[in-house]
């Protein structure tokens, strides 16, 4: 099947008959995820796909899927929901798509270098791990990758310093601050109690030699 995608992953799909979260936990046992494919006007199908497979594009960011076996389309993972651990895939949500249309999405950040701002003591903070983007389906990356090897002590990179890919358009706020080099805040020393109760002890002691001469 051609896509029009220069590289999609692929996805062997079955359409299911069943319905309901008991069907769906027994397929999750047998190693297999429940999905909803939907979108440009046609019938929602549902269907079942090989967990190992849905693990291996989750796992390398991977969005735009091509489906093969009981259905041939294009589709794009719109939506996934985990378990309350965040470790196992309970549902895929699925989203007919073609090569020239445009999406919105959100794309994870990736870190590489060294801030020269560490080497003066600075610590380096990566406050927004995603970004969101509207792009052509075929231009979607798997992750943006954000160069700090100039980042100085505090100084910040912001959203819209990100390098997007052709044709894309930066969603999230473009002020957002992504990653920082800030100096780590100083840590006040502790005061212990015995120096602390020390001016009160002896101000005691003081009023008690004071009452002790009146007598």
């Amino acid at each position: 099947m051609s896509t029009g995608f220069q590289h999609v992953d692929v996805l062997q799909v079955e359409v299911r008959e069943t319905r309901g979260s008991r069907h769906a936990r027994r397929m999750r046992r047998a190693g297999r995820i429940p999905a909803i494919l939907y979108g440009h006007g046609e019938e929602n199908v549902s269907l079942a796909i090989p967990a190992d497979q849905v693990a291996a594009i989750l796992r390398h960011g991977g969005k735009v899927v091509a489906l093969q076996g009981d259905v041939a389309d294009s589709a794009l993972i719109r939506d996934v929901q985990w378990d309350t651990l965040g470790v196992s895939v309970l549902h895929l949500d699925l989203a007919r798509v073609s090569a020239e249309e445009r999406v919105e999405t959100r794309v994870p950040l990736e870190l590489r270098g060294e801030a020269p701002g560490t080497h003066d003591g600075g610590i380096v903070e990566h406050m927004l791990h995603e970004i969101e983007i509207e792009c052509p389906v075929a231009a979607i990356p798997d992750k943006i990758t954000i160069r700090i090897n100039h980042l100085q002590l505090n100084g910040q990179i912001t959203a819209d310093q990100v390098t997007l890919p052709e044709g894309a358009r930066l969603l999230t706020d473009p002020g957002a601050v992504v990653v920082q080099c800030t100096q780590p805040l100083a840590v006040a020393e502790p005061q212990f109690a015995g120096e602390a109760q020390e001016p009160e002890l002896i101000g005691r002691k003081a009023e008690a030699e004071e009452e002790g001469g009146t007598e």
